[in-house]
């Protein structure tokens, strides 16, 4: 199962202004997990034509209010994936995401647009797609890439775009 990961969106209207590179992905994978500022329901919308959607509410996603969870643990592939929009200061994320989210074997996360994408506590996947429309600080916009299948993770990464 391939599924592709964003966060950090920050659209309104549609998805056509996401990179084309993330729009084909779209188009191509089994599930798209967002962690948070949708922004607007028409995003949503556009992104559940493409696949079963997952998706948590973020600091900015007050129009989407009720509509979403602040926090989702799915499964997917037999791998239990845990969501949520912020998850805290950088010193002692490890510890607090594997303990409010002791059974997830990965965490995705979004809020600050920095990517990451690293083992944590006890082998768990701490993974931050970045943002691929607001780079912020970061050298590139960026999602995420996330193979599951068979009850495990098989493989991850960060997609970087080039710079507009």
């Amino acid at each position: 199962m391939r599924v592709i990961v964003l966060a950090d969106t920050h659209l309104r209207g549609g998805i056509e202004r996401l990179p084309a590179l993330v729009r084909e992905d779209l188009s191509r994978c089994d599930a798209i997990v967002h962690a948070g500022d949708v922004v607007d329901d028409a995003v949503l919308a556009a992104l559940a034509r493409h696949a079963p959607l997952h998706a948590v509410a973020g600091n900015n996603d007050a129009a989407l209010c009720g509509q979403l969870p602040g926090e989702l643990v799915i499964e997917l592939a037999g791998v239990s994936v845990a969501v949520v929009h912020d998850a805290g200061p950088r010193p002692g994320r490890d510890g607090r995401l594997r303990r409010r989210f002791p059974d997830a074997e990965v965490v995705v996360y979004g809020h600050s647009h920095i990517p990451d994408n690293h083992l944590g506590t006890s082998g768990q996947l701490v993974f931050n797609p970045g943002s691929p429309t607001q780079r912020r600080r970061q050298p590139s916009a960026s999602y995420g890439e996330l193979v599951l299948g068979a009850g495990r993770l098989v493989g991850h990464r960060i997609i970087t775009l080039a710079a507009a």
